[in-house]
């Protein structure tokens, strides 16, 4: 919940550079997410299958979340 609500509060403050910010905010709750996610795994609350179809997404998640940073920033 964390990436996106960031991204919409970022974005409603109405300048590029708070926007910025916030993905800034954004990546760095994915790489919790990531690590949270790999932690669940460990102790077995996660199927291997299960945090592999996970950490797959997350890192689709994060491809279009930095894609959506650099087209940002080069404005």
């Amino acid at each position: 919940m964390s990436v996106p609500t960031n991204i919409v509060e970022g974005y409603s403050r109405k300048g590029e550079k708070e926007l910025i910010q916030f993905l800034n905010i954004s990546i760095g709750s994915l790489a919790e997410v990531k690590y949270l996610l790999h932690f669940a795994h460990s102790l077995g609350y996660l199927s291997q299958d299960d945090y592999v179809a996970l950490d797959q997404a997350s890192d689709g998640v994060g491809a279009k979340l930095w894609s959506f940073y650099q087209a940002v920033r080069s404005k």
